[in-house]
């Protein structure tokens, strides 16, 4: 529908400027992202695209780079490319640089005693070979193995009459290190990433919004399955949501700042048991403006990010996971999870999940706020009323008693007439 409108709208102008003109002028060449956005503009009535993640639930980012042209840069560091490579793709190259090192050194122990005359003078005491009992590519092989893995079965060795080979010794035994350190550093740290750690930090599958000593809070729960705690845990919340600014550029992924206690010190968390983590709407919030009925119109995502050290290896962890309008209840609280037992507290993550549903407005906080300050205003009128109301009734006096002032003066007027005549 928004393809054939906006090639519609396009092959339009270039009609209308065929005809005003005999040189066709060429549409523009548009970024992806306008392309999408111009039939946006042009019809507001086709059907509303279906939210795409920007962060899975499992804390993966939904983001695939494309068109990357200076690869280079990955081979500039190396290390860190292997570590992020899969498993599969990680054990093949390290068997793979295993094997072409022990090939390409057993191919020169091979070139060696070849160029020196050993493969001609097998079994000749009277002969010193490089290698002793090295007579063929097999065993030069076998010889690089042992070699480089420092194994010494006894039965090849290096005699000194071959310079040459002594040389090899060393470098293969300087290079064997350096490959041995550099690849199984790579598989330990990519065995002890803490990446792994954070499957244990578990998110609540919804988030909430309820009221909260008397004002209305988004809140999600956070938990950590392990007895060994995080250290150093905080916690950050991100809205992703489109925008347009006021000069006309559209940001499709405008990231704003939820805040969750920064200020207060509450982002920083003693995750011992669950949490639930609150955001207060006010009027520096996001969501200052969204009621109930509003808010599952609105395409938006709340990215939260929980990070802190592991206390058994001291390496930064971070888990993330995300919220749509969909994932967000308004209505509802957490059910309690933590109970206290015969000399300790018990969490109960059978129901770290759950919520249930509780009395709650319907209204935004803006709304709320605009309610509860014209419930104030009728108090002041009724003051200010009655001041009024007294004010006038005091001149409504003072009118009277000037009138009765009057009219005794008027009759003391005529009584003193009548005696003169």
């Amino acid at each position: 529908c928004l393809f054939f409108m906006a090639a519609n709208v396009l092959e339009e102008d270039s009609m209308e400027q065929d005809i005003e003109s005999p040189v066709a002028i060429h549409q523009p060449k548009l970024p992806k992202q306008a392309r999408e956005d111009l039939p946006k503009n042009i019809n507001k009535d086709c059907a509303k695209r279906k939210i795409q993640r920007y962060v899975r639930k499992d804390g993966k980012c939904n983001v695939h780079h494309g068109n990357v042209r200076e690869t280079y840069r990955y081979l500039t560091d190396i290390f860190t490319t292997l570590v992020d490579l899969k498993w599969r793709f990680n054990l093949l190259i390290f068997v793979m640089v295993y094997t072409v090192t022990w090939l390409f050194f057993g191919m020169i122990w091979w070139l060696i005693a070849y160029m020196r005359g050993d493969m001609d003078h097998i079994g000749d005491s009277t002969w010193t070979p490089c290698v002793s009992n090295l007579n063929g590519f097999v065993s030069a092989f076998l010889f690089s193995i042992e070699t480089e893995t420092t194994i010494g079965y006894g039965y090849r060795v290096i005699t000194d009459k071959c310079p040459e080979g002594i040389i090899l010794l060393l470098v293969q035994s300087v290079l064997g290190s350096i490959v041995n350190a550099f690849m199984v550093g790579c598989m330990f740290v990519k065995i002890s990433q803490p990446k792994k750690r954070a499957e244990t930090l578990v998110f609540s599958t919804n988030a909430v919004i309820s009221m909260r000593d008397g004002k209305l809070c988004l809140m999600f729960r956070v938990g950590d399955l392990r007895n060994s705690h995080i250290v150093e845990a905080s916690i950050r919340a991100k809205l992703i949501k489109s925008k347009q600014t006021k000069e006309g550029e559209f940001i499709p992924l405008n990231q704003t700042d939820i805040n969750v206690g920064y200020y207060t010190g509450d982002d920083r968390l003693f995750l011992v048991s669950p949490l639930i983590i609150s955001h207060e709407i006010n009027q520096q919030s996001p969501f200052w403006e969204i009621s109930k009925a509003q808010l599952p119109k609105e395409e938006l995502e709340i990215v939260v990010i929980l990070e802190g050290m592991v206390e058994a290896t001291g390496m930064t962890c971070q888990a993330r996971s995300s919220y749509i309008t969909s994932e967000i209840l308004w209505g509802y609280r957490f059910t309690p999870v933590l109970t206290l037992e015969d000399g300790f507290y018990e969490v109960d993550y059978n129901s770290f999940h759950e919520t249930y549903e509780t009395n709650t407005p319907v209204y935004s906080a803006k709304e709320l706020a605009e309610m509860a300050s014209r419930a104030e205003l009728p108090l002041t009128w009724s003051v200010s009323s009655k001041l009024d109301q007294h004010a006038e009734l005091e001149t409504e006096e003072e009118e009277k008693s000037q009138e009765e002032q009057n009219e005794r003066n008027g009759d003391v007027a005529n009584l003193e007439n009548e005696s003169k005549v």
